[in-house]
């Protein structure tokens, strides 16, 4: 067979092989295809309309109830507040300086001491003011003896004008004698007070009621009037916060001033509590740097939980929600269709109650929308869609704080984008 015909051949039974085993290959993956497709499980239509994940708990897959806690909405009173921070700031606060140059001789207070009105704080060597005292009391005695002796010359200058012995020019003399001697006696008696005056500054006395600051001088030291300030004396009780409000909320704090004050929560750091005071000061014109007016409001401070200087979180009440129905931030929903809140029918159904978010702050909300006594949802509402059953547990974490079945309520810890609402 010539070389030419014998490769020829073998070319032809090779690509007819190559055909073969190309062919059995395709129909064992239709084979391998066909057998998966029979095996799949049929989805659900529900869950393929929906596209969304079944409930998780008891309600995925077999459609059960889900676990939520609930509490019952509450109608009552409702302060609404303007929040800001305030600084506390006393009252009055005295720079406690002398008025003389002189050396201490006694210190009569300790630092941080309570003082009263009156009461001696520094004692400044007064033995030169005693002397000029002296001196000027010395004066008046030898003047007023001068004074009575003109006195005696006018009285025998008149005996001898009523007996035409002398002229009525010489007893206007000794009269011009006896007047310049009286206005000399009520010169020294001025200069006596002066003196007294001097004197006195030499007892360095509170002002006025409040607590000792640290103290800069000792016995010995030597003060001056434009020197550094003795002691801080510094009123407590009461006290006031200072802050600021912005513009638009002018008119609520003017109209709180005018119905006595209203209330004011001064909120303590670190869960130290509330104290409770009044308005007292709404200044007379707008910051145009940052549009804020600043007032301020006056606290009782007996137990001494205020101190000038701290940041306090302050409230200001202007006006009170009568009857406002009362839930938890956290069973507060917000979405893009509105806002709903999640609450549960005599059946034991979830049902979704579109409200109107009137006021919230801190851990409560009020809404509009539903009534006292309803059961809303608080732990649990990830998981709900209207008409889920739902079986009901104990309150934990978010609705722990309020009760089951009405009565009053405490609040709940706020849910996320629940958030408090400025009026």
């Amino acid at each position: 067979m010539p070389p030419g015909r014998a490769a020829s051949t073998w070319g032809f039974d090779e690509q007819d092989g190559m055909n073969k085993t190309l062919m059995g290959w395709a129909g064992a993956l239709m084979v391998a295809v066909l057998a998966t497709g029979c095996s799949k499980e049929p989805v659900p239509a529900a869950a393929a309309a929906s596209g969304a994940a079944p409930a998780s708990g008891a309600a995925s897959g077999a459609g059960g109830p889900v676990s939520v806690s609930s509490v019952r909405a509450i109608a009552k009173d409702v302060d609404v507040m303007l929040e800001a921070t305030g600084t506390i700031s006393a009252l009055n606060s005295v720079d406690i300086r002398p008025q003389v140059s002189s050396v201490i001789t006694k210190v009569n207070i300790r630092e941080g001491q309570f003082v009263k009105a009156g009461q001696p704080l520094f004692t400044l060597d007064a033995r030169n003011d005693e002397v000029n005292l002296a001196k000027a009391k010395a004066q008046l005695a030898r003047d007023t003896a001068s004074l009575a002796d003109a006195q005696r010359q006018l009285a025998r200058s008149r005996d001898l004008l009523a007996q035409n012995f002398i002229s009525q020019g010489a007893v206007d003399t000794n009269q011009t004698l006896v007047d310049t001697q009286q206005a000399v006696v009520t010169a020294d008696r001025a200069a006596i007070q002066a003196a007294q005056v001097g004197l006195s500054y030499n007892l360095i006395v509170a002002p006025a009621a409040g607590r000792a600051g640290a103290i800069n001088v000792y016995a010995g030291s030597t003060v001056q009037p434009g020197g550094t300030a003795l002691v801080t004396i510094t009123q407590l009780d009461p006290i006031a916060v200072a802050f600021s409000l912005p513009q638009r909320n002018l008119n609520d704090a003017l109209q709180t001033m005018r119905a006595g004050g209203g209330k004011v929560v001064a909120v303590l750091p670190e869960s130290r509590g509330e104290v409770v005071g009044k308005l007292q000061f709404v200044d007379n014109a707008v910051d145009p740097n940052s549009g804020t007016v600043k007032v301020k409001a006056v606290f009782d401070n007996a137990n001494e939980k205020l101190w000038p200087g701290a940041f306090v979180n302050v409230r200001l009440a202007v006006s009170t929600l009568k009857g406002a129905i009362v839930v938890p931030q956290a069973s507060v929903i917000r979405g893009p269709r509105g806002t709903i809140v999640y609450t549960i029918d005599a059946s034991n159904k979830a049902a979704a109650r579109p409200v109107e978010l009137l006021y919230a702050s801190g851990l409560d909300a009020v809404v509009k929308g539903i009534e006292p006594g309803d059961k809303v949802v608080v732990d649990g509402r990830q998981n709900l869609r209207a008409g889920v059953p739902v079986v009901e547990r104990t309150a934990s974490g978010a609705g722990a704080g309020r009760p089951k079945a009405g009565g009053a309520a405490t609040g709940a810890s706020a849910a996320s984008g629940a958030g408090a609402i400025t009026p």
